[in-house]
């Protein structure tokens, strides 16, 4: 039940963000690193992927979440250069006005990570695979 409910959490948080590509863009804007080319297909891109995202969290049957939840932390890896980019460059956006407020933010990432991977118990499954093999 625990696993179930984090997992939607997850989802809904997901899908939220990524319509928040579109209602507040500027804010995203600020965490594309500078090397990156359009910056604004980066947000746009990057927020259809969290509702994809979202969605199948939500949705997807249980035998696909393992692989999903491999997927999405993959995506919250993808993304944290970005997080590391405004803290370096110390560019606000999301409320972030200072260097300890968008450092404090670069520690949740791994968080996200853990959490996607707990909640649709790819962890898990990625354990019980590995000990049946040895």
């Amino acid at each position: 039940m625990l696993l179930t409910l984090a997992r939607l959490a997850l989802g809904v948080v997901l899908v939220g963000a990524g319509i928040s590509h579109f209602t507040d863009a500027e804010s995203f804007l600020s965490q594309v690193p500078s090397w990156l080319p359009a910056a604004d297909a980066v947000v746009a891109i990057s927020g259809i992927i969290e509702v994809v995202l979202g969605v199948a969290l939500v949705a997807a049957p249980r035998r696909f979440r393992p692989l999903l939840g491999w997927v999405v932390a993959a995506f919250f890896v993808a993304i944290f250069p970005g997080n590391i980019s405004q803290f370096v460059s110390g560019t606000p956006g999301f409320g972030l006005d200072s260097d300890a407020a968008r450092f404090i933010r670069l520690l949740f990432q791994p968080v996200l990570v853990v959490w996607a991977l707990w909640c649709t118990d790819a962890w898990s499954n990625w354990r019980r695979r590995s000990t049946a093999t040895r």
